[in-house]
């Protein structure tokens, strides 16, 4: 193990070794080269706003609420999180919000209502919900072949093994992955995230996810091979960025005018984009690391070298490309604009971004017969029970029973790399969205909000 003086640097050797942790933000600090300055302790200074409720009638006792809002100021008071936002919203009426802790942990600054996260891969949904819009527009089908729209990916091969010389062994198409796929992440492709295979490792030395715009991450993505046949599993993929790429080509736009014109705009989501703009960049929350050195989590600075593949300063400058795989930023209550507009049925506020049958079919269970996820956008999965299943765009709860979740069936779900989560439940009409910023986990303390908090909002509404 090489040792480092600096905290960041000696967080991205370790996971370049422990490159399939399970924690999807220290997998992804492997990508990312900053330097670490030795910050206040968070949890020495937390500045906790009070929580706001609707009156809990018989659906939520206030115990109940007093409860998670226990439990999430808990997790700065512990100095897992410098800090955290959460929003819990049902029947268009919020339940619970509140915001807890720092944003800025050098400046003593607290969290407020209009605070700037990363939402990484929280961004898919929005990708895979434009996608829709020109699916309804006619301008492709679901079992189209990719290669109909992106002639580069006419002559894809399946990885079948390594020589050992390092060099792939491959293998033809069974059949051509098609924008289904695509949109489940049973294509075949790779991400470069985690993984020592041939594929992945090619994601990584080639820098893929650093292309400058989606022709170049288009062009790169054709020259590796798949990692298995299309439809034959579910993998978690770059193919999020792929959608991206298609939606150019249908609208003729690019991928951030586009969201613009036709989501943020028309849902009123003014803080949500590809970058923050100089002027809101005090609002940007603090991205936290895991020092091993310091014994705690500490603020990778605005001045550290992002070499990655995934940006975390959000300045228009710094950011590669457009990803409509992990490239938003955006604030809880434009996330929660979103999410409200799904739990509608594709329409808020007189702004009809897609149909109800859309939204059904989007958030139905799209995974062939046996296949189940192995992510959940934040982490591995550790289900014991029934895996859950996989729509366009998100995490599917189909049967709650089976796999011993407490949510309405139906539910679906994502989650970043930060951290951040969401779930939104049509049976029981509600969301709720958590906002965090940290990569890597304390070794000593277990940290689960998304399952803690998901447990303790079905409790109250048992109550």
């Amino acid at each position: 193990m090489v040792q480092s003086e600096n905290p960041w640097e000696e967080f991205v050797v370790k996971n370049e070794i422990m490159v399939q942790s399970r924690c999807m933000g220290g997998v992804l600090a492997v990508f990312l080269a900053a330097a670490c300055t030795n910050a206040a302790d968070p949890a020495e200074n937390t500045v906790a706003s009070s929580p706001t409720s609707a009156e809990a009638g018989v659906s939520f006792s206030q115990e109940g609420l007093a409860a998670l809002d226990e439990l999430l100021a808990g997790y700065v008071e512990a100095g897992q999180v410098a800090g955290i936002e959460a929003l819990f919203v049902q029947d268009g009426e919020v339940v619970y919000s509140a915001a807890h802790g720092l944003r800025d942990v050098e400046e003593q600054t607290p969290l407020g209502e209009d605070t700037i996260w990363r939402i990484y891969s929280m961004t898919k949904p929005v990708t895979s919900v434009a996608l829709m819009q020109l699916y309804e527009d006619g301008k492709f089908e679901l079992d189209d072949p990719l290669s109909d729209y992106i002639p580069e990916f006419e002559n894809l091969q399946v990885l079948a093994g390594e020589n050992e010389d390092g060099t792939p062994v491959l293998e033809p198409l069974k059949r051509e992955p098609t924008i289904r796929d695509a949109m489940r992440h049973t294509a075949g492709f790779a991400y470069g995230l985690f993984g020592q295979d041939y594929a992945n490792r090619q994601f990584r030395e080639t820098g893929i996810l650093r292309s400058q715009d989606l022709d170049m991450l288009v062009d790169k993505v054709a020259d590796v091979p798949l990692l298995f046949q299309p439809g034959e599993q579910w993998s978690y993929s770059v193919s999020v960025d792929i959608q991206g790429y298609l939606i150019e080509q249908f609208s003729g736009m690019g991928l951030g005018e586009y969201l613009d014109a036709k989501i943020f705009s028309p849902l009123g989501m003014n803080d949500t984009g590809f970058f923050v703009p100089d002027s809101d960049y005090e609002r940007f929350a603090d991205l936290m690391v895991w020092s091993a050195e310091a014994g705690r989590f500490v603020p990778v600075p605005e001045d550290g070298d992002s070499q990655g593949a995934l940006p975390y300063l959000y300045r228009e400058e710094t950011v590669p490309f457009e990803s409509g795989g992990h490239g938003l930023v955006s604030t809880i209550d434009d996330y929660a604009r979103f999410s409200q507009m799904m739990l509608n049925g594709g329409s808020l506020d007189g702004a009809e971004i897609i149909s109800p049958e859309t939204v059904d079919l989007m958030t139905r269970d799209q995974l062939p017969k046996d296949l189940g996820i192995g992510f959940n956008g934040t982490a591995r999965a550790t289900m014991t029970a029934e895996p859950h299943k996989f729509g366009l765009g998100w995490g599917v709860i189909s049967d709650p029973d089976a796999m011993a979740s407490p949510a309405g069936a139906g539910t679906y779900y994502w989650g970043g790399a930060a951290g951040t989560w969401f779930w939104i439940d049509p049976v029981n009409d509600l969301y709720f969205i958590g906002m965090i910023q940290r990569f890597g986990d304390n070794p000593g303390m277990p940290f689960e909000p998304r399952a803690q908090s998901m447990a303790l909002v079905y409790q109250t509404l048992q109550e």
